[in-house]
């Protein structure tokens, strides 16, 4: 299993760059970072900063959108920066969620997500594409290479997963829904005549070291509204015991509204609804053994990365914790387990 470190590119930057440069000494694989340019600061600039000071993390917006980034010039991003620093960068992509709400925008269609995938993907592995009726082509770009990793919760963005993504990305930890999840993304792969075991699985949610229960469950119970927003189109389209787990959608039943402003952050004021349960259930807090243990069960459900967020009052103890002992512990278990 890899590890991966979702931070926020709140100012100072050089702050988020530092806890990259952490990430990467304490064995972490991936550095993510979210991609809402009104909220935060702009990401790419700073992925620039973090892949210059770093040597191996492989880094990425969690996530990008077609609807707020024109799809060529995120491919330009991506092939540039692969040029400057060696292939070390990766997309997460979905149809949009703060970047675009908080305009008072909407997410993508299917089909315009589908299609901005391909895009992308073509342009930043340097290759042709077609677009808007012209054959396109970075003259400028040669090896570049680039996964383009889809975020998904609903029945028919699972499926679009399956069928076209180099990995899919869920952002909670349950281990109910994440089976659930998984399963049906394969399912897509395997009738789309795709291989399941190329894409890979990652599985993002908060992570605290800790042993003060109630205090931790509060620096991260932001997540739940988080998710809450995804969950609440879902029962709009769906019914609230349509395709979708009821484990994933009976907990916005007191949801009423959500302030972006406060989206992502521990201080989020207006997530009352969501309850101690579910902040255990989707992320993972506590001493090292519960997270070790939890990590293996999503290790057997076929989770190839976890990608820990790190909006919290705990960061560097978090990253040195898992670097110590998390992470190892759980590489011998897979090796035995081999």
């Amino acid at each position: 299993m890899d590890f991966g470190v979702v931070l926020q590119t709140n100012p100072p930057a050089s702050r988020t760059v530092h806890l990259a440069k952490l990430a990467e000494q304490f064995g972490f694989s991936h550095v993510w970072t979210f991609d809402s340019h009104l909220l935060w600061e702009e990401p790419y600039v700073i992925h620039s900063q973090i892949l210059a000071e770093t040597r191996r993390v492989i880094v990425g917006p969690f996530v990008t959108n077609p609807a707020t980034r024109d799809w060529t010039v995120t491919a330009s991003v991506f092939a540039t920066l692969n040029e400057m620093y060696g292939n070390r960068t990766i997309c997460g992509i979905g149809r949009g969620d703060s970047a675009v709400r908080v305009t008072n925008g909407k997410p993508t269609t299917m089909a315009e997500l589908r299609e901005s995938i391909h895009v992308i993907r073509e342009l930043a592995n340097s290759r042709a594409v077609e677009f808007n009726g012209a054959t396109l082509q970075f003259p400028w770009s040669l090896g570049s290479r680039l996964d383009v990793w889809v975020a998904a919760y609903g029945p028919m963005a699972l499926k679009l997963a399956g069928e076209v993504g180099d990995g899919f990305i869920l952002q909670l930890a349950d281990l109910d829904i994440a089976a659930w999840m998984i399963r049906t993304v394969r399912n897509a792969a395997e009738a789309a005549g795709r291989d399941p075991d190329e894409i890979a699985f990652c599985v993002a949610a908060p992570m605290y070291i800790g042993d003060d229960r109630e205090h931790m469950r509060e620096q991260c119970r932001w997540f739940g509204g988080m998710v809450g927003n995804h969950v609440a189109d879902l029962v709009a389209r769906y019914g609230e015991h349509g395709q979708v787990p009821e484990a994933l959608t009976e907990y916005i039943r007191g949801r009423e509204g959500y302030d972006y402003n406060s989206h992502g952050r521990a201080s989020n004021d207006h997530v009352d609804f969501v309850p101690d349960e579910i902040v255990e259930r989707f992320c993972l807090l506590g001493p090292p053994e519960e997270h070790i243990e939890k990590l293996q069960r999503l290790a057997e459900l076929g989770v190839d990365q976890f990608a820990g967020y790190l909006q919290h009052d705990n960061k560097e103890e978090t990253l040195r914790v898992y670097g110590e002992q998390v992470i190892p512990a759980l590489r011998e278990h897979l090796v035995a387990k081999r």
